[in-house]
């Protein structure tokens, strides 16, 4: 029996469907969300999202970070930013990924808040770097 997926950014709703099966980015590990799955809330890193139907992937989103609400019949992600992997553009986060090296090397390493809030822009487009060039 599939779950209800939804995964909202910011600027929109940018996806409502159902998945047998949603295999995220886990801040401390990658997770997969079934039907029946025990109620949590977890952070995300950057990193892609697949969707299963049966078993095989019908969808793959790049996030950017962001939470996930999981529960036995929905899971639903709050990305700071998400987008389907067919449409993240290479150069575009090569680029992203030269301004949050910048960011870093201007960051006061002593503001532990916004030196983990830099870090975690830095390894999500380093992430987001790796999947455009795969893709």
């Amino acid at each position: 029996m599939p779950i209800d997926l939804e995964i909202v950014s910011p600027a929109r709703l940018v996806l409502s469907r159902k998945a047998d099966m949603v295999v995220m980015p886990g801040y401390e590990g990658d997770l997969a969300a079934q039907e029946n799955h025990a109620p949590m809330i977890t952070l995300l890193r950057g990193g892609v999202i697949s969707l299963y139907e049966g078993t095989s992937v019908a969808a793959k989103f790049f996030v950017a970070g962001g939470f996930a609400e999981i529960t036995p019949e929905r899971c639903t992600i709050l990305a700071d930013e998400a987008v389907p992997l067919e449409e993240l553009s290479a150069e575009t986060a090569r680029k992203r990924l030269a301004e949050a090296e910048a960011a870093w090397g201007e960051v006061d390493k002593a503001d532990i808040n916004a030196r983990d809030a830099v870090l975690d822009r830095l390894q999500s487009t380093r992430e987001a770097v790796r999947v455009a060039g795969a893709a």
